[in-house]
C-alpha cells in the first residue's frame, strides 16, 4: 500500500486523529491525501498531500483541518460512482474514514458496493456508534457542556429560577444523561425516555414551597425545546423560568486529554488495520482496549445503557 486517503466529520480530537494517521502513515513510507469537504470532496477531487509537518501544531485543535459538508449527492448511485472514478484516477489504496453513524455508513457503501479498502473510526459527540463504549469528541462535548451549565448555575441560584437547557441530541441522550448527573441537575428529558411534564411540575412546586429556590433541567434536542418545556413550566408553577440552548458549542472547543489520546491511539490503529488487509471495519476502544468492528454493526442503533442508573441517580440525588 502506497497511497491511502482520510476524510472526516467534524468534532473535536479530529484533528489529533489526522496526526496519528499521517505520522503513523509516514513511518510506512505511505503518503497521505487529506480530502476537503467530506463526502463532497472525494466526489469534486477536493484534495491535498499531508505530511509530517502539515500537521505539526494540530493536536489541539477543534474541529477539523480538512473541513467538512453534508453530501446528499454521495446518497445517489451517481455520486457514488463519481467517487469511486476519483479514487482510482488518484490511486488510492485505502480510505480511512472519521466520524459517525452518517460518515460511516458513507464507508460502509464503499466497502460492500464498490469493494474500496476502508476504514472506519467512530467519532461524534452522541456517542451513539454500536458496539463502542466512546466515540472521539463525546468526552470534550460533555465537558463543554458541563462548564456552561457551572455558570448557568451560579446565575441561578442568584437569581432564585428555573432554567431550562437545551444540549445536542436528536436520537440519542448520552450527552444530556451525562451532563446533568455531572452537573447536579433536578431532571433530564431525554429522547429515550419518557416523561410526565405534569409530575415534573408538582415536583417543582412542591420543592418551591418547602424553599428550593432554583432548578436546572436538561433538555436533549431531540425530545423537546427548551423554550416549550420553559412556557409549560411557567404556565403549570407560575414561577419564573429562563431557556438557553447551548447549540453547536458543544461541537467545538479545545479536546480534552481523553479525546487526544483516544485519537492518537485509533489513528495509529486504523492504518496498521489497512495495512494489514483488515477492511469494513470500524476502529474503537472497549473497556480501554483498541478493537474493530464490522461498519454493519457499527451503524447500528445502540441502546443507552446506563439510562436508568444515572436516571435514578439523579433523582436520588436532587
Amino acid at each position: 500500500m502506497k497511497r491511502i486517503a482520510v476524510l472526516t466529520r467534524d468534532c473535536a480530537g479530529i484533528n489529533a486523529c489526522i496526526r496519528s494517521v499521517v505520522r503513523t502513515a509516514s513511518l510506512y513510507e505511505i503518503e497521505v491525501m487529506g480530502i476537503f469537504h467530506g463526502y463532497r470532496g472525494l466526489i469534486d477531487g477536493e484534495f491535498t498531500f499531508l505530511n509530517r509537518r502539515s500537521v505539526s501544531g494540530i493536536i489541539n485543535l477543534g474541529g477539523t483541518i480538512l473541513k467538512t459538508s453534508r453530501c446528499h449527492e454521495f446518497q445517489t448511485e451517481s455520486g457514488q460512482k463519481k467517487a469511486i472514478s476519483t479514487i482510482k484516477d488518484n490511486n488510492i489504496e485505502g480510505l480511512i474514514v472519521i466520524g459517525g453513524n452518517g460518515s460511516l455508513t458513507g464507508a460502509r457503501i464503499l466497502y460492500h458496493r464498490y469493494h474500496i479498502p476502508v476504514i472506519g473510526i467512530a467519532a461524534t459527540i452522541d456517542n451513539d456508534v454500536n458496539g463502542i463504549d466512546l466515540t472521539i469528541g463525546a468526552d470534550t462535548a460533555i465537558n463543554v457542556a458541563l462548564d456552561a451549565l457551572d455558570k448557568i448555575r451560579d446565575t441561578a441560584t442568584s437569581l432564585e429560577r428555573i432554567f431550562v437547557v437545551e444540549v445536542m441530541g436528536r436520537e440519542c441522550g448520552y450527552i444530556g444523561l451525562h451532563t446533568a448527573l455531572a452537573g447536579g441537575c433536578e431532571e433530564v428529558l431525554l429522547p429515550e425516555k419518557d416523561f410526565d411534564i405534569d409530575t415534573m411540575c408538582r415536583e417543582i412546586k412542591e420543592g418551591n414551597a418547602k424553599g428550593k429556590i432554583s432548578w436546572i433541567i436538561i433538555v436533549a434536542e431531540g425530545k423537546a425545546s427548551a423554550h416549550d418545556i420553559a412556557r409549560i413550566i411557567t404556565e403549570k408553577t407560575k414561577l419564573e423560568t429562563r431557556t438557553v440552548v447551548l447549540g453547536h458549542i458543544q461541537r467545538g472547543g479545545r479536546p480534552t486529554a481523553k479525546d487526544r489520546i483516544m485519537a492518537a491511539r485509533l489513528g495509529k490503529y486504523a492504518v496498521e488495520l489497512l495495512i494489514n488487509g483488515k477492511s469494513g471495519r470500524c476502529a474503537g476502544i472497549n473497556n480501554d482496549r483498541l478493537i474493530h468492528i464490522p461498519l454493519d454493526n457499527a451503524i447500528k442503533p445502540k441502546r443507552l445503557e446506563e439510562l436508568d442508573e444515572y436516571y435514578k441517580l439523579i433523582k436520588i440525588l436532587t
